[in-house]
């Protein structure tokens, strides 16, 4: 999987590395706690992958990249806010990045949240959407990944 560039890492002792997340489907969601559409549709929506697909095949990240109202969005807020939305998956704050774009969100190529991220079993990016995305075509998209022979 593309590295993560966090600063911080919430809701879990030890952040996920590479040895962690191989083999498996990864879903990250890119997003912002001040975000309409990341509070409404994104975040629940990965928070039913998480509990649509077991753990040993499908694990779920949250990554907070911030690119507006910096103020506002502390690491302080941030774990607020994820104890009020009963966000219990492992969530990355993105890095600042050179420009106004956070690193990962920038090396990703990210437009902007919400982004639903997959990556295959060996790693690779295979499907980013921005913006709302119906669960069905998720679930496919996922369940077409879990399908896929190791080394495919």
């Amino acid at each position: 999987m593309t590295l993560i560039h966090a600063q911080e890492w919430l809701n879990t002792d030890s952040p996920p590395g590479p040895d962690d997340l191989k083999g498996r489907i990864v879903a990250v969601e890119a997003f912002q706690m001040l975000c309409p559409g990341c509070v409404s549709h994104g975040l629940p929506q990965a928070q039913r992958i998480r509990q649509t697909f077991r753990a040993e095949d499908v694990t779920v990240l949250g990554l907070h990249s911030v690119f507006e109202h910096h103020e506002a969005m502390t690491p302080v807020a941030l774990k607020a806010f994820l104890h009020e939305y009963r966000i219990r998956f492992p969530v990355a704050v993105d890095m600042p990045g050179k420009g106004p774009m956070p690193r990962t969100m920038s090396d990703w190529g990210l437009e902007g949240t919400p982004t639903l991220i997959l990556f295959d079993r060996q790693g690779r990016m295979r499907a980013r959407h921005f913006g709302q995305v119906p669960d069905m075509a998720v679930g496919g998209e996922i369940m077409q990944l879990m399908l896929e022979r190791e080394g495919s």
